[in-house]
């Protein structure tokens, strides 16, 4: 099936443009908008539907959450929000969103090529948070829990679920293609932090490796290669982020910055600022490896 860009507007450029703008606001500390400190337990989730928004849309509304310094993940368009019984504040600045809308292409003429016929466009739709609306009754929410050890049990649930074969020596993290193996430092080395604990951080790492080792060739069957060349790698390092901060979002733990990846920060602008469509793909990727860890040995 293939795409096309709205002819009004580049969906591509703008969402990424506002990821951009959020990434190098903080390249000083290493700190990317899913380790917004407080803000990583919370993927951002639509009003309507209170269902949680996918892909690209996490990211790009994390990098709107990080720049206006909003406290609460609830979003929605200006009618949604009406609908809701609330009012958006006049002169409030809507966000960015993208959603692909399928149409025919009435160029092709072939019948037997219906895939070719079929094509989706991308989107943009604005929304704005909670905190630009007056008039909505927020529902109490129920005290957060002070234990961690439920929380990380789910995350060690799921782990074993992969049945990942996992060693830990050493100091270093990664995931070996050629013995489909994950490594991981010892957990001594583990420290507690302003931004989450010890095991949090542990978890963290872990699941940053699991979503390189969910894209062997006989899982999902993952590569850039083809379509971003001596990038690639970079790109998929920013699958492996993205998608451990999908899922320490999901579970409710703290997504940490690792200092290993600064070197990857440049690169993953260098690949932005060349192919607006880079992070949309990595976004992409991390969703359907998040959603593959999820259900692994169900």
């Amino acid at each position: 099936m293939a795409y096309r860009k709205s002819d009004r507007l580049d969906v591509y450029q703008s969402i990424t443009s506002q990821i951009i703008t959020a990434i190098e606001a903080g390249t000083g500390k290493v700190q990317m908008p899913w380790h917004r400190s407080g803000f990583e337990s919370a993927l951002p989730i639509n009003i309507s539907s209170s269902k949680t928004y996918q892909g690209i849309n996490i990211l790009s509304l994390w990098a709107a959450a990080q720049m206006a310094d909003y406290e609460k993940a609830i979003w929605g368009t200006y009618k949604q929000w009406q609908d809701a019984g609330a009012q958006v504040r006049k002169g409030e600045k809507s966000s960015f969103i993208v959603f692909y809308k399928q149409f025919e292409n009435d160029d092709t003429d072939s019948e037997e090529d219906q895939s070719r016929r079929r094509l989706m466009m991308a989107k943009a739709s604005r929304v704005f948070n909670i905190a630009q609306v007056d008039g909505y009754d927020f529902p109490a929410e129920p005290e957060p829990s002070k234990n961690l050890v439920t929380r990380i049990a789910s995350a060690d649930a799921l782990i074993a679920r992969t049945g990942a074969i996992i060693n830990e020596h050493g100091e270093r993290a990664y995931f070996n293609p050629t013995t489909d193996e994950i490594t991981m430092p010892d957990r001594h080395r583990f420290f507690d932090t302003d931004s989450g604990t010890a095991t949090e951080h542990y978890h963290s790492v872990l699941l940053h490796e699991l979503t390189h080792w969910s894209g062997a060739k006989h899982r999902l069957d993952r590569t850039f290669g083809k379509r971003f060349g001596d990038l690639a790698y970079s790109i998929e390092e920013l699958t492996a982020e993205l998608g451990a901060a999908f899922l320490c979002a999901d579970l409710g733990i703290s997504a940490s910055p690792r200092k290993d990846h600064a070197c990857y920060i440049n690169n993953w602008l260098t690949a932005m600022k060349a192919d607006t469509k880079a992070v949309f793909a990595a976004a992409s990727a991390a969703s359907k490896a998040a959603e593959y860890l999820k259900i692994a040995g169900t």
